[in-house]
């Protein structure tokens, strides 16, 4: 509605100079200005003396007059070299008050997004919209119900008082999450994809479980990309039937009719004939590693990277590239073209919309800057670096004309979001139980840094750690974080207790595609304590010992997905070495996972793991930092009690390994039940003594089978483990029945 008024009287005020011609000013004189000064007028319309002035010098006056908001009515006239400027002043918001609202954190959001500010121009077409600005804040913490209302006092003509009053309502939680249709997937794999949540009486700390539109459409994109990502490629999901239940809730159903599931038939490269073609010809060795497989938006991804790779690798400029899928039958054709785009540059990038964030968080996402060349495919991933920092609810991006035909401003418009977070889970089992507490920013004063504190309890430790992270140290792509911890243990079981506090800084980046490499340094002070009954050797370990230690870590990832990954392998090696100890040592970790999927009704997976520390120049690994594997690792043996033993304390070992062999059988109930069964064959071992050579080092093979089942129960997720063992030592404890019961608040 402004926008057409200023346009009215943009035209109207143009009739009192269509005529004009050019004339030079030699003086100027303004009428109806009472809070601006004529200094200020001059200086923001760009008002220059014996200046030669013309029709469009005067609309630029006109245009840089009204674009400061102080002015409801500007009207511009020249007569014998005077010019002369009529203006009428918006009344000033002497005071701007929320009433309604408790909160001081939501007031300060409200009046943060607020187009009309405190003691700025009262500009009476914004009011609507921050009407509607208010009601969305609100819908997106879950009151969509909220009543706005506003009341204007005016003090005088030049000021105003405006009350805006806030009826915010109950809360819409969502009582019920159910999908329908021929989703060809189990709801309990559809509930762990999406972001919402039931609402449960434990779940006091979760914001998913309040119904908002932001949240639906997360849903909504969650479960298409996960569909397209098995091969439903014309997925069809939504969630029109949100029903208002006798509570005044929602009960959320998301209707998806999944289609058909595509495979890939043919994958082909068309280049330009400006390009030389032998430069793609490698990608067909890529290309052939897809053909056969079921289609996925994430293939064409790595296929997209490695043709950005070829560009990089050979320099080409102004290059874009775009796909087109082609389906043929229940098969896919993709093709890639490649092709050579205008000789463009970017003359400016504007950010807009960063209330809080600093703008150089923006910019360091960006992979084209003022003055490089102009091409779509560098602005589509800058804007999907942006979207990752997870800090904005949209980033949206508008080009257009630059100065001359050759270049392009861009301007990113982006819309901020809470960034903090609190989270809370506890769990409970046959291993006795935990807590877990964290809270977290992850845009630290608008620097884009991250801080979190997370709070560790079960019944043998206690644990606190505080991080600093800042994932684009310096604008150069690596991550860096700073951290302390603290924890107190005490292991009955393995005859000690301790208290360890430790400091450290790392950083990780990504070396070389899928290659991953981390950087970093610890040090730790540990005050170890042995139990009275506690062999005389192992009490011979009590005392504080200080260390600084080096870490690196390399990580190669070709699963096909980090969550539920269904084909691909990942690989992992860390070691850390002393740079001083009281107690030199080495260790070293290597781990290989690897996914393969058989048939919708059965994924494959096998993994290997082996961790090893010892002493080094003669110097005993302490029973603090001796290795144990967890139940996850080798089923069917209770936790910490496998491996070596002294004076009947479970000590750990020098070297773990461990193998194991898994087959999800995600279809083999039906549905209603909410539960998934897998198969496993363990294998593993703890073994060796460096303290003490009369232990027996406990070098024997461990193995189990058995059965896996994991159930949705109303309490939150619940695990189970029925186990047999195949083989043990004497001095090993199993057990044949393990759950869990876990959830997040």
């Amino acid at each position: 509605m402004r926008l057409i008024l200023f346009k009215l009287i943009f035209v109207i005020s143009i009739f009192n100079f269509t005529a004009l011609k050019s004339e030079t000013v030699n003086k100027v004189i303004i009428d109806g200005n009472k809070r601006v000064s004529e200094e200020t007028i001059i200086l923001y319309g760009d008002i220059q003396l014996n200046e030669e002035i013309n029709e469009n010098k005067l609309n630029l006056i006109l245009k840089n007059l009204y674009s400061t908001e102080f002015f409801e009515d500007v009207k511009l006239r020249i007569d014998k070299g005077t010019l002369f400027v009529n203006l009428k002043e918006y009344p000033i918001i002497n005071q701007l008050i929320l009433v309604g609202e408790p909160s001081n954190r939501i007031k300060n959001n409200i009046l943060k997004n607020l187009k009309l500010k405190q003691k700025n121009s009262f500009i009476k077409s914004y009011l609507s919209n921050d009407i509607e600005t208010i009601k969305r804040l609100y819908s997106s913490i879950g009151y969509n119900n909220s009543v706005i209302e506003t009341k204007v006092k005016k003090i005088d003509e030049n000021n105003f008082d405006l009350v805006i009053s806030i009826e915010r309502g109950n809360v819409t939680a969502i009582s019920s999450i159910s999908f329908i249709g021929d989703k060809k997937i189990r709801d309990k794999r559809l509930r762990d994809i999406i972001a919402s949540e039931e609402d449960k009486f434990y779940k006091f700390i979760s914001r998913n479980t309040k119904f908002t539109e932001n949240l639906i459409n997360l849903d909504i994109r969650l479960l298409n990309n996960y569909y397209r990502s098995l091969g439903y490629y014309d997925v069809k999901i939504t969630s029109n039937s949100a029903q208002l239940n006798e509570k005044g809730n929602i009960d959320l159903i998301y209707t998806i009719d999944a289609g058909t599931r595509y495979r890939i038939n043919k994958i082909i490269t068309n280049a330009d004939p400006v390009f030389d073609k032998k430069i793609f010809f490698s990608l067909n060795k890529e290309y052939k590693k897809y053909i056969g497989d079921y289609y996925s938006p994430f293939k064409v991804k790595k296929l997209l990277e490695e043709i950005d790779l070829l560009i990089e690798k050979n320099n080409l400029q102004f290059v874009e590239h775009n796909v087109e899928e082609l389906i043929e039958g229940d098969s896919i054709s993709i093709k890639f073209n490649i092709f050579e785009g205008e000789r463009i540059l970017v003359e400016r990038v504007n950010i807009l919309g960063n209330n809080v964030t600093n703008e150089s968080v923006i910019r360091g996402e960006l992979l084209l800057d003022e003055g490089d060349p102009f091409t779509n495919l560098n602005l589509e991933k800058s804007i999907s670096k942006i979207k990752a920092r997870n800090i904005f609810n949209e980033v949206t991006y508008d080009i257009k004309e630059g100065s001359d035909k050759t270049t392009k401003v861009i301007d990113i418009n982006v819309e901020e979001k809470p960034t903090g977070e609190i989270s809370a889970g506890a769990g409970v089992g046959t291993n006795g139980g935990s807590f877990a507490f964290s809270i977290s920013e992850n845009n630290w004063l608008g620097k884009g840094k991250r801080v979190d504190f997370a709070l560790e309890v079960d019944q043998e430790s206690l644990g606190g750690t505080l991080n600093y992270s800042d994932p684009n140290y310096n604008f150069l792509g690596n991550s860096i974080n700073y951290f302390i911890s603290s924890e107190e243990n005490d292991k009955p079981d393995q005859g000690f207790e301790n208290s360890l506090i430790s400091a450290g800084i790392n950083t990780g980046f990504e070396q070389y595609k899928d290659f991953f490499t981390s950087l970093g340094v610890v040090a730790s002070y540990d005050d170890l304590r042995t139990l009275s009954n506690a062999s005389s050797s192992l009490k011979k370990q009590s005392g504080n010992f200080s260390e600084l230690a080096g870490e690196y870590g390399f990580k190669y990832d070709k699963r096909n997905r980090a969550f539920m990954p269904t084909s691909g392998t990942i690989l992992n090696f860390k070691q850390s070495l002393p740079i001083y100890a009281d107690k030199n040592f080495i260790d070293n970790t290597i781990s290989f996972s690897g996914y393969k999927s058989f048939s919708e009704d059965l994924i494959g997976a096998s993994k290997i793991y082996i961790s090893t520390i010892n002493g080094l120049a003669d110097d005993d690994v302490r029973i603090s930092k001796r290795k144990n594997l967890s139940t996850q690792r080798l089923r069917g043996f209770q936790k910490n009690k496998v491996g070596p033993i002294d004076s009947g304390d479970h000590i750990g070992g020098n070297y773990v390994t461990a193998i194991n062999f898994e087959a999800n059988l995600p279809n083999l109930l039906p549905d209603s039940t909410k539960m998934d069964i897998g198969l496993f064959l363990d294998f593993g071992n703890v073994w060796g003594v460096d303290y003490d050579s009369t232990i027996d080092e406990s070098n024997e093979i461990r193995s189990s089978t058995g059965v896996a089942a994991s159930w949705l129960s109303p309490l939150g997720p619940m695990t189970f483990v029925l186990s047999t063992n195949l083989s043990k030592a004497n001095t090993d404890e199993t057990e044949s029945f393990n759950f869990n019961l876990g959830t997040t608040f």
